[in-house]
């Protein structure tokens, strides 16, 4: 598998940013989001050990705000549109939103469940 270069983000600004996802997910009963992680990515041991495996996928679930960010990431939005989204849902209760935000989405960055359009490039 190829390793994509990482890329500082400490100078781009991050509200310019278009996030989109690199896995699937799942919504659960509860309305909350489950991110599907496949649990091989060798070809070879996807053939041989997933179908004695109960999923090939390992969940990742996220609470309420991670799950509506989630949702919000289509690859059209970009990160200010996502923040301002999130202050008309939650109001005070997720305030600082932009500072949250920003944090949230480079821990999403780093363990490679999203990247950004502009980044790619």
């Amino acid at each position: 598998m190829f390793n994509r270069k990482k890329k500082d983000l400490s100078d781009i600004n991050y509200l310019e940013l278009t996030p989109h996802h690199l896995f699937d997910h799942v919504i659960e009963e509860n309305g909350k989001v489950s991110v599907l992680i496949p649990r091989f990515t060798n070809k070879i041991l996807v053939k041989t050990l997933s179908p004695m495996l109960k999923s090939p996928f390992v969940k990742t679930k996220f609470d309420e705000f991670g799950s509506q960010v989630w949702l919000e990431i289509n690859g059209k939005n970009k990160v200010l549109d996502i923040s301002t989204n999130l202050k008309l849902k939650f109001g005070e209760k997720i305030e600082p939103v932009e500072e949250r935000l920003t944090r949230f989405l480079t821990q999403l960055y780093n363990y490679k469940f999203v990247s950004f359009n502009e980044i790619n490039k």
